[in-house]
């Protein structure tokens, strides 16, 4: 079910009207159930597709159980191999090709982001910190809520427990901040999204066709657009389905984490992990991270080797995170891009405080020139790496072979300092009108006002999606 589809709004109405009507917390629950399961069954053809994911979760649910009744390091540690193994087999990784694999289609997404909620559940049910019992139906709506089954974003069981217990309280402004919202996502992901996916469809086709004959330059200026407009469309794709879940969350009283807080004015690599898909970065720090650089530090006491430990441990957690992004043999290359970054970045800081000393690199930083540099570099390294998500193998071993090692750093340096010198002009315009929009901020919030700017926006998503005739689909349901 697309997200900007008919079927998508109209379930997600009725939603809303029928928490309004079963407001107590029980009623909110089957409300919601019944809405996820009527919004899963829209992805498959019949109840069999969907057995194996009721099989998973029936699994995961009784392996929470067993930890909460038996807490130990041993039990947690047998659950979460027994989730992870069924995970990676039901979701057919490409080196289990010599598996048998269940002999029928069925569902595979949000497989993914159920897994790290039951991760979350199980850990924190071995440490004692979930409610003495938890229901089936409040574990399915935790794992398989409909706003957040396909993407995220990822939300502790405790808070999202606390909210559904609690009253729902609506008014007018929390209304209002909720509809502008949802209206705000669906600008983003139908018309900025839907406007770049098609300049990006224009570049890639002939960039990606082997019949082309473009000249070298050509090629690098090609690759260096497609990937910066590819960029653009999947995060504006991306923090667009957010604001949706998000906005809609606040009107059924969910409050779904935020995910985003401007990714593209980071100054660094490791920053900008920290401001993109931050539960997902959130989660890999948590449970990858931490136990992984927790577990080196014990073994390896040495003072010269203790601050390279997060350069190791950045490279590994990234890498998996990467190759969490797909099943095939691409998303190795995407794992190794983002565990090279993370880790150089780290090294870079290491070396640059040793050089420099602390004060003097935080100088060297503070720099207008270098930080934004820095954040051009960033963002055209990120769209580099995303080069992974728009081809296959031999479509990538292509592009490779056409610009060498040369044209990749040549596309790599245009991106940066284009990047970087349209961000720091952005940011001073930001800089200038902030203070002249103020008076119109506070003219904005009368009733006619903030309405007629909310109709505009209406009128510009139903302009483009009559140009476009539909939306792009979501990018990220596919990880």
């Amino acid at each position: 079910m697309a997200f900007t589809s008919f079927n998508f709004l109209a379930l997600v109405t009725l939603l809303v009207l029928l928490t309004q009507c079963f407001a107590s917390p029980l009623g909110r629950s089957i409300v919601l159930c019944v809405a996820s399961v009527a919004f899963i069954a829209s992805y498959v053809s019949s109840a069999a597709q969907l057995a194996p994911l009721a099989a998973f979760l029936l699994l995961c649910y009784g392996m929470v159980r067993w930890v909460q009744s038996r807490p130990s390091r041993l039990s947690l540690a047998l659950s979460i191999a027994l989730v992870v193994a069924s995970f990676i087999y039901l979701k057919k990784f490409s080196f289990l090709d010599g598996i048998a694999t269940l002999p029928f289609p069925y569902l595979i997404i949000g497989f993914s982001y159920i897994l790290f909620r039951v991760i979350h559940i199980l850990v924190d049910a071995c440490q004692g910190e979930l409610p003495a019992k938890i229901s089936p139906l409040a574990f399915f709506n935790y794992t398989a809520n409909l706003l957040s089954f396909v993407s995220g974003p990822i939300q502790r069981f405790q808070d999202f427990a606390e909210r559904s217990a609690a009253q729902l309280v609506l008014d007018e402004e929390k209304v209002f901040a909720a509809f502008s919202r949802v209206i705000t996502g669906f600008v983003k992901l139908a018309v900025v999204s839907a406007i770049a996916n098609y300049l990006f469809a224009s570049l890639s086709g002939k960039l990606l066709d082997p019949a082309q004959s473009a000249s070298w330059l050509d090629t690098v200026g090609s690759y260096a657009l497609a990937a910066s407009i590819y960029t653009i469309y999947l995060y504006y794709n991306f923090s667009g389905y957010m604001d949706i879940v998000i906005g809609v969350s606040w009107l059924i009283g969910l409050d779904l984490p935020e995910n985003f807080n401007r990714p593209f004015s980071s100054r660094n690599f490791l920053e900008f992990w920290s401001r993109w898909h931050m539960t997902l970065s959130d989660w890999f720090k948590l449970y990858v991270f931490n136990p992984l650089l927790k577990a080196m530090a014990t073994r390896i006491e040495s003072p010269t080797l203790s601050p390279y430990l997060g350069v190791i441990a950045f490279f590994v957690t990234f890498l998996i995170m990467g190759m969490w992004h797909g099943t095939t043999s691409v998303f190795l290359v995407y794992g190794l891009l983002l565990g090279a970054a993370a880790s150089a970045n780290k090294f870079w800081q290491i070396f640059m405080a040793k050089r420099l000393g602390k004060q003097g690199y935080k100088a060297l930083a503070a720099k207008p020139l270098y930080a934004w540099f820095c954040t051009g570099l960033t963002f055209a390294y990120f769209a580099l790496a995303l080069t992974c998500f728009w081809t296959d193998m031999p479509q990538l071993q292509g592009l490779t072979q056409r610009l060498g090692f040369t044209g990749f750093v040549a596309a790599l340096l245009a991106m940066a300092v284009v990047a970087g010198a349209l961000l720091m002009a952005a940011h001073a315009l930001a800089t200038w009108f902030a203070p002249r929009l103020e008076g119109l901020s506070s003219a904005a919030r009368g009733f006619v006002t903030r309405n007629l700017l909310l109709g505009t926006r209406v009128f510009a998503i139903a302009v483009v999606a009559s140009f476009f005739h539909k939306a792009p689909e979501f990018v990220y349901r596919a990880f």
